[in-house]
């Protein structure tokens, strides 16, 4: 019987490659630049992955997505389950120490350094296996049809056809012996390079911590200056009084009075605002902790004490203890070293390889195979497959690198370029940390001497607001005179509260720069706990303790960096 030929295939051959292209792909892209994307639904209002229906175009050809009746709203999209928030004790006011703990637990960038971390020394294991022996089982069947010409019929009984089916089972086996010298360069990369992500995953501790402890420090500084606002609302509503009975006994005018309400309706707007901005640095200080903004958390609000200028003075031995303990130092020097590595293993590259091969096979039927291909990247070719039930083979052998087109120079090229930029980043990476280490003890030094001139002028200021309002009230004076005391004492109240607490910020900084920052019990051994400053009192409850007694030994400590309660400060 004569054979059909395919007379169409050749035609559709390049229509079928055509509609499986990648380009094809452009369907699923805004359709032109001078229009926005609009997402194509279904009947239901549900997201389609397919595109529009088939069949509706616009007015220039292209498809447009399905029309919506009046006043309907697409569903709302279903994410993936939010993790379980935290559920605080109602009766217990969460410390410094403990919140920091907290974020350790919840904030999702400890988790994606630990991920990040898992994940290259997983690929230290896979650098590792690429020379063990990879085996590879495959089981194959198949059909193969021969044609004969007349002059071979005599050869297969006069038949024009020949039909033959079988099944081939085989294991193949190859083992890298010996790449002089790229084994030992990989692993030590690799190794290396495990070493910066696990120090990259403290450094991401200690960045959470950080945060934790700055959002908590601004939250308590919005907490107090509440409160000074209300003090001073106190004191402008006090004044208020005093020019009402002034104007009563003729010693004051309409306008005093009303300059006295005006500074009350300005106190009570500050505090309003106040309140609003302690609320949105609440936000801020969940957000830091990885904890929904829902979250409702009693936090305990005791403050420590300052550090004094003369103990926190930093040796240049003590700047490079410190250069040398920061997270990102180290991982910078071990990136370093990895890429001098790479170097290595690109030139082993130009060297030979002692490799092992082999296989076995079973066949049954009469396919007449002598070779399968390997399948996939770690299978190896089977050779030698006979007609016989089983076979196998053995071959061991030597395999030298002669031409490339220059791959492997330009591959060794890419390593020293690597290795060069890895050390000028350890270098910069120094020196920045340098900086911030000095910036940071600037700042600390600042921040107390900022402390003491606004404890001084806090004292200053309330003798002279005292005074005026004594006079005030025994009708000598202005209120003019009187609301610009008041004035003054507020400021300088909330000069006091703001240095205080940059204080204890450059103190938290001062520690994370010099890679101090190991636990929740670094934070709290940046400064001795001492008696609340005057003027700077919380009630019960209301923020927590900043600093708490350092632990003996505890770990992050800077040696050299005792910090000694503040002399006492002045009451008001």
């Amino acid at each position: 019987m004569k054979a059909r030929p395919l007379c169409g295939l050749p035609a559709l051959l390049p229509a079928f490659l055509l509609a499986g292209c990648a380009t094809s792909a452009l369907r699923d892209a805004p359709a032109s630049p001078d229009r926005p994307w609009q997402m194509h639904v279904d009947a239901k209002g549900r997201l389609a992955l397919d595109g529009p229906s088939e069949g509706s175009s616009d007015n220039r050809g292209m498809q447009k997505p399905l029309t919506l009746p009046s006043g309907y709203r697409l569903p709302s999209a279903r994410l993936p389950a939010m993790r379980t928030p935290l559920i605080p004790h109602a009766d217990h006011a969460y410390s410094l120490p403990e919140l920091i703990d907290i974020a350790q637990t919840t904030n999702p960038e400890t988790r994606v350094a630990w991920n990040t971390a898992r994940n290259v020394a997983l690929a230290s294991g896979i650098s590792e296996s690429i020379y063990l022996p990879q085996l590879a089982a495959s089981v194959v069947g198949g059909y193969s049809h021969m044609k004969r010409t007349k002059q071979n019929m005599a050869f297969s009984n006069g038949r024009m056809g020949v039909n033959n089916d079988g099944e081939l089972q085989s294991i193949a086996m190859t083992w890298l012996l010996f790449d002089f010298g790229k084994k030992q360069a990989v692993q030590k990369a690799v190794r290396l390079e495990t070493l910066a992500s696990d120090i990259g995953f403290t450094g991401a501790h200690q960045k959470v911590i950080y945060n934790v402890t700055l959002a908590y420090y601004l939250y308590a500084a919005a907490q107090e200056h509440i409160q000074l606002i209300a003090r001073a609302l106190d004191n402008a509503r006090a004044i208020a009084q005093a020019a009402k009975a002034n104007l009563q006994h003729g010693q004051a005018s309409a306008i005093d009075v009303a300059q006295a309400e005006q500074e009350v309706a300005q106190m009570q707007l500050r505090k309003i605002q106040a309140e609003g901005a302690t609320q949105n640095l609440y936000i801020g200080l969940l957000n830091a902790m990885g904890l929904p903004p829902t979250t409702q958390i009693t936090l305990s609000l005791s403050e420590g004490h300052s550090p004094t200028r003369a103990d926190i003075r930093l040796t240049e031995h003590m700047v490079e203890e410190a250069v040398a303990r920061r997270p990102d130092v180290q991982a910078a020097y071990a990136l370093a070293r990895s890429a001098e590595s790479r170097i290595e293993a690109a030139r082993a590259e130009f060297r030979p390889k002692i490799f092992l091969s082999g296989n076995a096979t079973y066949s049954v039927g009469q396919l007449g195979l002598t070779g399968l291909p390997g399948i996939g990247p770690n299978s190896s070719p089977s050779l030698n497959i006979g007609n016989s039930n089983f076979s196998g083979l053995i071959l061991g052998g030597i395999t030298v690198p002669i031409y490339d087109g220059g791959m492997r120079l330009a591959q060794l090229r890419q390593a020293q370029n690597n290795a060069d930029s890895a050390r000028e980043k350890l270098r910069m990476t120094r020196d920045n940390s340098v900086r911030e280490i000095v910036v940071a003890q600037n700042g600390l030094t600042t921040g107390q001497s900022a402390f003491e001139a606004a404890t001084a002028l806090e004292r200053t200021a309330r003798t002279g607001y005292n005074a005026a309002l004594t006079a005030y009230r025994s009708g000598e004076g202005t209120v003019t005179r009187l609301l610009e005391m008041q004035n003054g004492l507020f400021n300088a109240t909330m000069s006091r509260s703001d240095s205080y607490y940059a204080t204890l910020a450059a103190a938290a900084t001062l520690a994370f720069a010099t890679g101090s920052l190991g636990d929740a019990q670094a934070v709290t051994a940046a400064t001795a706990p001492a008696e609340t400053p005057a003027g700077l009192s919380m009630p019960p409850g209301a923020m927590p303790s900043p600093l708490a007694p350092p632990a003996t030994g505890a770990v992050g400590t800077v040696p050299g960096l005792a910090f000694p309660p503040t002399p006492e400060a002045v009451s008001p």
